[in-house]
Parts: structure tokens; C-alpha cells; sequence
């Protein structure tokens, strides 16, 4: 199965799929449109919850990060006058620093993904969206702010006046990437930020017409008219979308053949009674890895 990931959303989808599916037979294309330079390293967000879920690190308390990681060299840093916008982790920060590494020395971000996979003994395949770098920047009434000062810095509180994922017109599709849509005729979007986590990865240049070849199955982020989690709301709202399951399918477009809604969202079953594609309707709400794997089977079941 190939996925569309980024966030918290769609990788607790995936640990149900990990449940029922032999872990070679997963594929991942993840947003990387939210990466960051912090102190001389790349953070990759998103590819690195997927790294730490599959290995086994992954705090899933709050699904990111290292569980029982330490924050001596982010304290040691913060005492010297250095504020970074993220606080890394210790181990995190070795993830961060082994990559950044691997990228001067010449490697993709792809290669330097496969690297860390490797090292960390994980089968599936865990894929950036792109080797070359895009940056979601949010207009708040303050100015221009990269996604993780307006998320994690401001604690996504600011207006939002605009979202512009810069350099996603000169950004191609990987290379394992395409060969993965070139196998794969099922694709998974996930329940992530429809602006933010996949936005960017339909925006590359040709993804959609690739997608239309395929049977694309999306699971709704939104209940009623607020997002599960995240500022999905305010970025759907400064695209003027409706925050809304029926805003998030006018976002993705005539790609989708099948997309999921959760039981308790009233709104979008009623709004979407007339939808182009097909309606299904489960419990998506991800509360234990119980849910997780009742979600994952009721998808896999979507694709038959």
C-alpha cells in the first residue's frame, strides 16, 4: 500500500496498518515541506515520526519525538543565549545531525532517508516527497513566518492571512517516489493537515494527473466543522476552504475515488450526500492502537 503522511494523524493510522500488513508491503511518501535548519541541521519532522514509529522510539505519548529523551545539549544551548525555535532532543538531535552529515557529504534526502532507515532496521519504505526543498511560510498581521515558528513557536496562535509553500514550483517528485506510484495503483491520503501535510505533496508538479490513474482512498481529518487536532481550520480557512470534510475534498480535488468520514460528523455526511466520489463512514476517531487497527482494516476493506 502506498500512503500520503505527514503529522500526527496519519501515522497512527499507519500503526494499525502495521497490525494487519507485513511491514515490506508499506510504502510511505512524506511531506517535507515543514522541514527546518535548526543550529546547523536539518529536522525533518514528519519523515523522522515515521522513522521513530517503525523503529520503535517514537514517543507516542505525543506523537513526535524520542520517548524518554533527554534535552541536555536544548538546555545547555537556551543557558548560552541560543533559543532555538524547536527543542530537540539528545537522540533526536543524533538522528538530525547523521543526516545533515550524509547531505553535505553529497546524499539526497532520499539516500540520507534510506541511511537512517537502514541503521535503525526498519523494512518499509519511508520516502520524501522530494529531494529539493520547499518551505510552508504562513502570512500572520506580524509578517511571514516559517510553519514551525507559527506551529511550534507561537503555539499556532496568530491570525492566518495566508499559506504559501515556496519552491514547490520548482520541486520534483523523487525518483523512488515515482517508481512507487509506477507500482502501486492503490493510494492512501491520510488524516493529516489538508494544507500543510498533504497539500504539499499534491502540489508537485504532475502528482495529480499521476493520481488519477489511481484508486485514492482519503480518510477525512475533520469532524463537523473542526480539525481533529492541529491548526488545519485556520490554514483551510485562509485558503478559503470550508473547515469542513466537504472543504477538504474541494481541496483534493477529482482525484479522490473514495473518501472516509467519521460517524459523528453530521455535517460533512449531509454536505457531502452528492459528492462526486464515493462516502464511507466509520469511527476515524484513533483514541488506542485498538482504533488504529479497526480504522486500518475498514481502509484496507475501502480498496476491495
Amino acid at each position: 500500500m502506498l500512503i500520503f503522511s505527514g503529522g500526527t494523524g496519519t501515522p497512527k493510522l499507519i500503526e494499525g496498518l502495521r497490525n494487519i500488513l507485513p511491514e515490506e508491503e508499506i510504502t510511505i511518501v512524506v511531506n517535507t515541506a515543514e522541514d527546518m535548519w535548526v543550529s546547523g541541521n536539518l529536522v525533518t519532522p514528519d519523515l523522522d515520526t515515521l522513522l521513530y514509529l517503525f523503529s520503535g522510539k517514537l514517543d507516542t505519548a505525543k506523537w513526535w519525538g524520542i520517548k524518554n529523551d533527554t534535552f541536555m545539549t536544548s538546555d545547555a544551548l537556551r543557558s548560552l543565549g541560543h533559543d532555538e525555535i524547536m527543542r530537540l532532543g539528545d537522540q533526536d538531535r543524533a538522528t538530525n545531525i547523521m543526516r545533515s552529515d550524509l547531505l553535505r557529504a553529497g546524499y539526497s534526502l532520499t539516500k540520507a532517508t534510506k541511511k537512517l532507515a537502514g541503521a535503525l532496521g526498519i523494512r518499509s519504505a519511508i520516502l520524501p516527497m522530494s529531494d529539493d526543498p520547499v518551505k510552508t511560510m504562513i502570512t500572520t498581521s506580524s509578517g511571514k513566518v516559517h510553519f514551525q515558528e507559527f506551529w511550534v513557536k507561537e503555539h499556532g496562535k496568530p491570525e492566518v492571512l495566508e499559506v504559501v509553500q515556496e519552491d514547490i514550483e520548482k520541486a520534483s517528485i523523487a525518483p523512488d517516489v515515482l517508481e512507487a506510484l509506477e507500482k502501486e495503483d492503490h493510494v492512501l491520503i491520510g488524516p493529516s493537515n489538508p494544507i500543510t501535510s498533504i497539500g504539499p505533496i499534491l502540489a508537485l508538479q504532475g502528482m495529480k494527473e499521476l493520481l488519477k490513474k489511481k484508486k485514492v482512498v482519503a480518510v477525512s481529518p475533520i469532524i463537523g466543522k473542526e480539525p481533529v487536532s492541529g491548526p488545519a481550520g485556520k490554514l483551510m480557512a485562509a485558503r478559503g476552504l470550508e473547515v469542513s470534510s466537504a472543504g477538504v475534498v474541494d481541496c483534493y480535488g477529482d482525484i479522490l475515488d473514495i473518501m472516509i468520514l467519521d460517524e459523528r460528523d453530521e455535517y460533512g455526511i449531509s454536505a457531502l450526500k452528492n459528492a462526486a466520489c464515493k462516502i464511507l463512514i466509520t469511527d476515524t476517531l484513533m483514541k488506542n492502537a485498538d482504533k488504529s487497527t479497526a480504522l486500518a482494516r475498514f481502509v484496507v476493506e475501502a480498496f476491495t
